[in-house]
């Protein structure tokens, strides 16, 4: 059994789309190459017929997954979230107590995580420290490179940019 998992509208969004793209495009795609290669002749024989029929069963096997995420995909209300504290989709600006540098994450499901957007995944440390703290809280995070202190400065939800 597929577990269920949050998304915002635009996670939603890009699953469908990828999808669509899989079935509408991928999938002929690859019923054409099936088709090419039929036409060759003797399919006992024909590497490029088996390769075809392996991507196609791996598109399939892919579609299948993705539908399965869809179908169990929960979208949340951010605008029901409490905005005093530290929770999925906030944007924490932190101040690091040790050299005074400022940075912004969002916390996102795994899924959506992108570091290079700033949003990071509610599992890493960095957000599993952060959870439920509220605004002047210092916190002490454990990262690989050592531990880290930060101060909250702020936090916000999406919604509220």
């Amino acid at each position: 059994m597929t577990e269920i998992k949050y998304y915002t509208l635009e996670g939603i969004a890009k699953l469908q789309q990828e999808l669509q793209k899989l079935i509408s495009i991928d999938r002929p795609s690859i019923s054409k190459q099936i088709a090419e290669a039929r036409d060759k002749g003797d399919l006992s024989e024909n590497a490029e017929y088996a390769a075809a029929k392996e991507a196609q069963s791996m598109l399939e096997l892919k579609i299948s997954k993705l539908q399965d995420v869809i179908s169990n995909a929960r979208l949340l209300d951010e605008s029901r979230l409490d905005s005093t504290k530290v929770l999925i989709f906030s944007t924490v600006k932190l101040k690091n107590t040790q050299n005074g540098s400022l940075v912004t994450y969002t916390l996102v499901p795994e899924n959506e995580a992108n570091v290079k957007l700033g949003k990071i995944s509610v599992n890493s440390p960095i957000s599993k420290g952060l959870l439920g703290k509220s605004i002047s809280e210092k916190v002490e995070i454990s990262v690989p490179a050592g531990i880290v202190a930060f101060e909250i400065i702020e936090i916000s939800r999406n919604n509220e940019h």
